[in-house]
């Protein structure tokens, strides 16, 4: 499960204050990967095998770390919370120059995404979405409960990797089991992802888990590709079915054999099937 051997060109740049963490490579169209959200979830770990692959097709690819994870500052807001990392990531496109653009997202960087394009006026312009993992009624079950309890621990990061992947190899690496605890244990990374799971008693709104999805995937205009693991325990089987009958020109796929993070585990098929969805939107890159 080691890194992707072709290099990529990493930065950072500070955004109203906030240091901020990319990886970028390749020159064109550009394509913006947002990560996942688990503890010690960074744009390395969620698409170290997507970049290379995108980048030597000729598009410009930006993998940022989101506000709080990574490397990027570890700053958690506890009013506006998504609100703010949302805002921070459109001042980070518009620093970058990112006028227009393919954006895929796995788990909550694909719910985010989802939310910031299904608004009345969405946060930024998108060509086309890839949405991995994410939307739909998520169940708040021991899966999920793994997930939220770490204890930073590198056993606790193992329990992680056997709920995010169905195949067992990923838990049973010790250097992957490794790289992920580091990244978990940056200076603020555990406080950051704990917080956004706290929930004052009287605070009135409804948990994050265990109810219905709010999102007005409706408003979403954009061809949308939606890529699911059909082993996935985070979700309910046959979710997409709902989320691609109320997308306006939306299509799913759906891997065998495979979990919460088909850009990983199912890297090869997910990379050639985002090739040919990025093929209809860029005809001239072919």
């Amino acid at each position: 499960m080691s890194a992707a051997a072709t290099p990529w060109r990493e930065g950072y740049i500070t955004v109203d204050g906030i240091r901020t963490h990319y990886l970028e490579a390749g020159d064109g169209p550009p394509v913006v990967l947002l990560h996942a959200g688990e503890f010690g979830a960074a744009a390395e770990l969620s698409w170290e095998r997507t970049i290379p692959a995108l980048a030597d097709r000729g598009y410009r690819v930006l993998a940022p770390d989101w506000l709080g994870f990574g490397l990027t500052d570890k700053v958690h807001d506890f009013v506006s919370g998504q609100a703010r990392r949302l805002e921070h990531m459109r001042r980070f496109l518009a620093e970058m120059g990112v006028e227009s653009a393919v954006y895929v997202g796995n788990s909550m960087g694909g719910l985010l995404l989802a939310r910031a394009v299904a608004r009345e006026e969405p946060l930024w312009r998108a060509e086309a979405l890839v949405i991995v993992s994410a939307g739909g009624f998520t169940p708040d079950n021991e899966h999920r409960r793994i997930l939220l309890d770490y204890d930073c621990t590198p056993e606790g990061m193992r329990r992680i990797l056997r709920v995010l992947f169905h195949d067992p190899s990923y838990a049973a690496d010790e250097e992957y089991v490794k790289r992920r605890f580091e990244m978990s244990a940056v200076p603020g990374a555990w406080e950051c992802a704990a917080a956004a799971r706290f929930r004052s008693p009287l605070a009135r709104s409804r948990p994050d888990f265990g109810v219905p999805d709010t999102t007005e995937w409706e408003r979403i205009t954009v061809p949308t590709l939606l890529v699911a693991g059909a082993q996935d325990p985070l979700k309910v089987p046959g979710y997409t079915d709902e989320l691609v009958a109320r997308l306006r020109r939306g299509r799913a796929v759906v891997y065998p054999d495979c979990g919460h993070a088909p850009n990983i585990e199912a890297a090869d098929r997910f990379n050639a099937d985002l090739l040919g969805f990025l093929a209809e939107v860029y005809p001239s890159q072919q």
